[in-house]
């Protein structure tokens, strides 16, 4: 079955760095797009980033020059390099997969907490 497992979150200091990582099992990663998005306390999930089997990326305006998407299909896995973290930045980051026919998987989500 398919399978998504997110690692990296953690407690972070304004300004500091972070890399996510996810993990795919179960599916042909390649040929899948790739995205990570993130859930506050409150909030609705939002996108963050997501990157195209073909590597063309999208980000929110809110993480533009501070994040980072990239997927290694060797690895079967897609990153978030997260820099200049701020504290609106703590929430539940999720990876998401969404297959050629529009069919989306989620990871069980890795927390991120930004403060001092």
């Amino acid at each position: 079955q398919v399978q998504l497992v997110e690692s990296g979150g953690g407690l972070v200091q304004p300004g500091g760095s972070l890399r996510l990582s996810c993990a795919a099992s179960g599916i042909i990663f390649r040929i899948y797009a790739m995205g990570w998005y993130r859930q506050a306390p409150g909030k609705q999930r939002e996108l963050v980033a997501d990157i195209t089997r073909g590597g063309s990326t999208n980000y929110a305006e809110s993480v533009k020059g501070r994040f980072t998407i990239s997927r290694d299909n060797a690895k079967n896995t897609v990153y978030l390099q997260m820099n200049s973290l701020k504290p609106e930045d703590t929430a539940v980051y999720y990876c998401k997969a969404v297959s050629p026919e529009r069919l989306g998987y989620w990871g069980q989500g890795t927390q991120v907490t930004v403060s001092s």
